[in-house]
């Protein structure tokens, strides 16, 4: 009896031990270039090179700016695409962003809140946050009073401000673990 049992701890212990090693390799195989980089799990690279745009059409897809279903948000054009699949724009419009930009790259949606009052005093509703610089939460806005004033540049702020109507179609578009591609 104690030979057979042996035997058997020893199968598991091999069915363990190549289980892991698959995992690693996987986890090897998916993991991105550059690891300081946030990046969703599944998600395509993101171009962090200057993405092209087709200057007949300033809110036309970015070129580079991922696949899939997702938020692409535009640091230096100041706009943001909702995508749907086969990467049919379901809605684009421009942003205000606050003082403090997220690094290109690919997030998820962590956290939303319906309503709450911003880092710059303002009541702010349908807040999707997906990532802290220095402390600073990032996430998408809109002001309860419709406003988008540009930010104060001695304050450090995150919130990339939005109107009430793309503020809400971010909110049914954007839950909880949704991609956001940031790009130049």
């Amino acid at each position: 009896m104690a030979g057979s049992s042996s035997g058997f701890v020893a199968l598991l212990t091999t069915a363990a031990l190549a289980t892991v090693g698959f995992l690693g390799y996987q986890a090897s195989a998916n993991a991105p270039a550059d690891l300081s980089k946030p990046r969703a799990h599944g998600s395509p690279e993101v171009s962090t090179a200057k993405t092209a745009r087709d200057p007949k059409d300033p809110a036309a897809l970015p070129v580079g700016s991922g696949t899939g279903v997702r938020v692409v948000y535009s640091v230096g054009g100041k706009r943001v695409w909702l995508v749907g699949e086969g990467d049919t724009v379901k809605r684009t419009f421009r942003v205000t962003p606050g003082s403090v930009d997220p690094a290109p790259g690919v997030y998820t949606v962590t956290s939303r809140s319906s309503t709450i009052t911003g880092s710059d005093g303002t009541p702010v509703e349908h807040v999707v946050r997906f990532t802290t610089v220095e402390g600073i939460t990032i996430g998408f806005s809109a002001a309860v009073n419709g406003t988008t004033p540009p930010p104060d540049p001695a304050v450090k702020t995150g919130g990339i401000r939005e109107s009430r109507a793309d503020g809400h179609a971010m909110w049914e578009f954007a839950t909880i673990g949704r991609t956001v591609a940031v790009i130049p």
